[in-house]
């Protein structure tokens, strides 16, 4: 009898939802394993602060800087910092670093609004901030919800102001004005990408006038709060970088809790996810790589994003670390490498169904998104991953206990999407996407499930722990 007839098969065919499968300590894990993750995604709003707080549970658990390490002893945990917005963890293998590394990417950037070089000024007694988006929104999904303001602002005398404001009990909170309906007729003719231009996306900052000030005196009680809580003037916003991001909390969604709804998901659950292995493995036969990258979501670009030398560079330091400075040793490295584009894909929402294929398309509960493209209509812009390559990685999640689905990003010709895993393929070494399924990517309040969240947490482990093949074909 073939293994596809058997009453066993029979029966794993039909069960879909992870929450059949999982039982006893396992199901207790899978629904804690997410309170953590919901604290990380409210500490992590913007970049600096996902790294800042990677780096500090990396330190938690026994990771350090290369200065501070002595031995490159296998097991020692690596801690790499860049900029402020990318950090890197390595747990050094038995084998040399030239055999490869087992490396799991993600990004910890999100869609959301910066402030303009100059964007405070006034207009009809009222202080507006301009903006522009960064990353991929629909735009009029930003207007009248509650916002935060998150940054840093470098002063000319070398010093850094940090601000957050609109996330503490009692912090005021900003928001995005819209036309009420019955004024609204033209701009509901409009298609939604026009109903809101990104011009119009000017955040309400303040109604308040400065006493007997000359000139525009909402602008200036503005600048003078700032000054005074902040010490900062109108010219010191040209060296910023502030970010407007959402003001509610990250939190359990659905009448059974089996859900998480928050801003950042993607990528932060994977971030998440991929911290938590690595911060658990211990002594691998190939070393173990985690980088928590900048820029994804702008294509990767600038110094702390993936098309910079981030990752070369990275592989040379902990070439040199141990022992060798042979630029051949860290082309050697990346080549023997394989790995994990650690992002997300969308899952199958049943009130759009037009736009997904559901044979090929990924859904909440059902596992890790194993996605083998990504990319637009004829895979522009892809990393195919190789057959070799997924079927070792099958038999290790497969073997791992780990719950795992096919992804693709809805229909042929409808969109498409670009990950990493085009950038890290670049060295030459091997890359599949798998991350979870995300419902609502991209808006201020995105979805996933408590189950696939454990899931990847399950499969990213078990790779950076065990997984010691090479599927390259020399």
């Amino acid at each position: 009898m073939a293994k596809k007839d058997t009453p066993a098969a029979k029966k794993e065919e039909a069960v879909k939802n992870n929450w059949s499968l999982l039982a006893g300590k396992e199901l207790d894990a899978a629904l804690a394993f997410s309170d953590g993750y919901i604290d990380f995604l409210n500490q992590g709003k913007t970049e600096r602060e996902a790294a800042r707080f990677i780096e500090r549970a990396a330190r938690q658990t026994g990771f350090k800087p290369l200065s501070e390490l002595k031995s490159a002893a296998p097991g020692a945990k690596i801690l790499l910092s860049h900029k402020g917005k990318a950090v890197a963890l390595a747990v050094l293998g038995k084998n040399p670093l030239t055999a490869g590394m087992n490396l799991v990417a993600s990004h910890i950037d999100a869609p959301r609004l910066d402030l303009k070089g100059n964007p405070l000024y006034e207009d009809e007694e009222l202080a507006l901030l301009k903006t522009h988006y960064y990353g991929g929104i629909k735009k009029y999904q930003w207007v009248t919800i509650p916002l935060a303001l998150h940054g840093v602002v470098a002063k000319k005398d070398g010093s850094l102001v940090e601000i957050t404001i609109g996330e503490k009990p009692g912090d005021p909170v900003f928001t995005i004005s819209d036309l009420l309906p019955h004024l609204a007729q033209d701009q509901m003719a409009k298609t939604m990408a026009k109903g809101i231009e990104g011009e119009d996306l000017n955040v309400l900052f303040a109604s308040r006038p400065l006493p007997k000030a000359e000139g525009p005196a909402v602008k200036a009680h503005a600048l003078e709060l700032l000054q005074r809580e902040y010490g900062i003037g109108e010219e010191d916003f040209t060296s910023a970088e502030l970010e407007i991001v959402p003001a509610f909390p990250a939190r359990h969604v659905g009448f059974d809790r089996s859900m998480v709804g928050g801003y950042g998901q993607d990528d932060r659950v994977c971030a998440w996810t991929s911290l938590q292995a690595i911060l658990e493995v211990k002594k691998p036969a190939k070393t173990a790589l985690c980088v928590f990258v900048d820029k994804e979501e702008i294509g990767s670009a600038g110094n702390t994003g993936l098309q910079s030398l981030l990752l070369e560079n990275l592989t040379a330091q902990l070439l040199r670390f141990t022992g060798s400075t042979d630029y051949y040793d860290v082309r050697q490295a990346l080549t023997n490498s394989c790995a994990l584009s650690a992002d997300v894909n969308s899952a199958v929402d049943t009130n759009y169904p037009s736009v997904f294929e559901k044979r090929n398309n990924s859904f909440l509960n059902r596992g890790m998104a194993l996605t083998k493209y990504t990319g637009s209509r004829g895979k522009s812009g892809a990393s195919d991953a190789n057959p070799e390559f997924i079927a070792t990685l099958r038999k290790l999640f497969d073997d791992a206990g780990v719950r795992w689905q096919v992804g693709e990003l809805g229909k042929v010709d409808i969109g498409g999407g670009g990950t990493v895993a085009q950038y890290i393929a670049y060295f030459g070494l091997e890359v599949v996407d798998c991350g979870v399924p995300v419902m609502s990517m991209h808006a201020p309040f995105e979805v996933t499930a408590k189950s696939d969240i454990y899931m990847t947490y399950k499969a990213y482990k078990a790779f950076l722990q065990n997984y010691t093949g090479n599927a390259s074909r020399n």
